[in-house]
């Protein structure tokens, strides 16, 4: 059975529109590293390189390279971590152009070092991306956490985040750091801004 990230992870990728507490488990990503803003070319070409490495790994079995421990799934969602340069953090209005970002696509737990080296050889083949070395195969954990889904445009998630900090202080809990993860359940291109809709998370630790 073809396993499915939005029915057999809901507690992950689909929960309620208010402020939960979540512990999220060591997870392995695809990941490219950047700054800048999202609207700018250099961003979309680093998001189409994640995906082909993505797909590229899904399709290992069609090129009779089937990886030990395989199962058929839908490819995970995009998820970008998101800070600001030392001058962003300086400035009282958001300055794009300051963004210090992660973006990200997860792995099934079959996928190893050598399940990627392996996509990156096919890909390589048929079209040799310049960006494609930048791409890294990582193992993250962010544990305790506080989550909830954002519907709407990118430019309103302040409003999401100050709910999420509400909660977080009336819970005794604390954010590790003003990094946040977004998860993008809609993709952007097809979806109407007041529709699409976005995990947002913050790490957290309990005050003694």
């Amino acid at each position: 059975m073809k396993f499915e990230w939005r029915k057999q992870e809901k507690n992950l990728y689909i929960p309620k529109e208010k402020p939960e507490l979540i512990t999220v488990p060591q997870q392995k990503f695809l990941m490219i590293s950047g700054k800048g803003n999202p609207n700018d070319e250099e961003f979309s070409e680093k998001i189409e390189v994640l995906y082909s490495l993505a797909y590229a790994i899904k399709m290992l079995p069609k090129q009779g390279d089937i990886p030990e421990g395989y199962y058929d799934y839908t490819v995970y969602p995009l998820e970008g971590v998101w800070d600001l340069s030392e001058e962003g953090k300086q400035s009282n209005i958001l300055e794009k152009d300051q963004l210090i970002y992660n973006i990200m696509i997860r792995q099934p737990n079959f996928v190893t070092q050598e399940v990627v080296d392996r996509a990156f050889e096919n890909v390589k083949k048929k079209k040799n991306h310049h960006l494609l070395d930048e791409v890294t195969f990582v193992t993250m954990e962010d544990r305790l956490s506080v989550q909830m889904m954002h519907i709407g445009s990118y430019d309103d998630e302040p409003q999401s985040f100050d709910q999420m900090k509400k909660f977080i202080d009336e819970n005794n809990l604390e954010i590790v750091s003003l990094k946040h993860r977004e998860i993008y359940i809609s993709d952007a291109r097809k979806t109407e801004k007041s529709k699409m809709k976005t995990v947002l998370r913050y790490r957290v630790f309990y005050k003694h």
